[in-house]
């Protein structure tokens, strides 16, 4: 059967017909952020039209429609609470997509949790029955699947990871609070120290390129593999941030996999090989319990989009 992945980003999006977990074609377009809810729907329905033109699909085809939307969604309902990129706030998103597509079956999730149930059935995890996703991107973003289903808490507001606290009083996370994962493990906070560490050293390395080059979250990488200390010391540090949290989730869900996405994981395993060793040393009962991979995701911007359409299935 086919179906419709809908994967809504910030800025953009992207839809795409799925069967038997292979995209046939996708499409995607700009969005309107700041519009009210219905010039969105509507612009996003238009897109489902032009997808199903081009792939060559009759509407009838569809067997349901699959939506990964940021922010706080009720699965049950497919109502969007609040989405702080996207003007949705108690808007029923499901209802509004089936009214202007006449396709009946409209499934509505967050946006990781597609993430983490495409890179799960499809991608990195693929073979796992548990697993967990981390984004590391502008902020922190987390899925859990556990026994194959997704873990969204009651009425879907859970599975927010990157808003454990890591440090008391500390660093300032973008939410208001302090000390939460995301002020220490996203790109954005990657970005932070690596500025700090070049103000701290101004003749180091990192520093010197920095100022040829600029920062981004693949600044300290580079250095580090040019075997710059500074950026050495900086980039453990961002590690042991980074595995921190993972460890946490290891010791919670005890996944077979856990999966790292978001622009950060582009650095391979420079990344993933000094996280999967920290996961091992630090989780709890390691010499005991099946080892846990940490990999880097695989399938990149087609996960969202594989991921939501899968939310029609067997009511995942």
């Amino acid at each position: 059967m086919k179906y419709l992945g809908i994967d809504i980003g910030g800025m953009s999006v992207k839809c795409g017909v799925v069967e038997d977990g292979v995209i046939l074609h996708k499409k995607a377009a700009p969005i309107r952020p700041r519009e009210d809810a219905e010039v969105i729907v509507s612009d996003i329905a238009a897109l489902v039209f032009d997808t199903l033109e081009e792939c060559g699909t009759d509407r009838r085809e569809i067997a349901g429609i699959g939506v990964g939307c940021p922010g706080s969604v009720d699965d049950d309902t497919g109502f969007v609470r609040y989405c702080c990129n996207v003007n949705f706030v108690n808007t029923p998103l499901a209802e509004m997509l089936a009214e202007l597509t006449g396709i009946e079956s409209v499934r509505v999730s967050n946006d990781a949790n597609c993430a983490a149930l495409g890179e799960t059935l499809y991608g990195a995890g693929e073979g796992a029955r548990n697993s967990v996703l981390i984004t590391l991107g502008t902020g922190v973003g987390t899925g859990i699947v556990v026994n194959g289903r997704l873990l969204t808490g009651n009425r879907s507001a859970g599975a927010e990871g990157g808003h454990i606290t890591i440090a008391m009083d500390g660093e300032l996370c973008g939410c208001g609070k302090r000390g939460h994962y995301e002020a220490y493990a996203s790109a954005t906070a990657l970005m932070k120290q690596t500025k700090a560490a070049c103000e701290k050293h101004p003749n180091s390395g990192l520093a010197k390129y920095a100022a040829e080059n600029g920062i981004d979250g693949k600044t300290v990488f580079i250095c580090a593999k040019n075997g710059d200390k500074v950026a050495i010391e900086t980039l453990n540090h961002y590690i042991e941030y980074v595995g921190c949290g993972l460890v946490t989730y290891a010791n919670i869900f005890y996944p077979e996999v856990i999966i790292i996405g978001g622009g950060v994981s582009n650095a391979g395993d420079a990344l993933i090989v000094p996280l999967e060793k920290y996961v091992t040393e630090n989780v709890f009962g390691a010499q005991y319990n099946p080892k846990i991979k940490v990999v880097a995701a695989t399938l990149k911007n087609d996960a969202g989009i594989l991921g939501a359409a899968a939310l029609c299935l067997d009511g995942r």
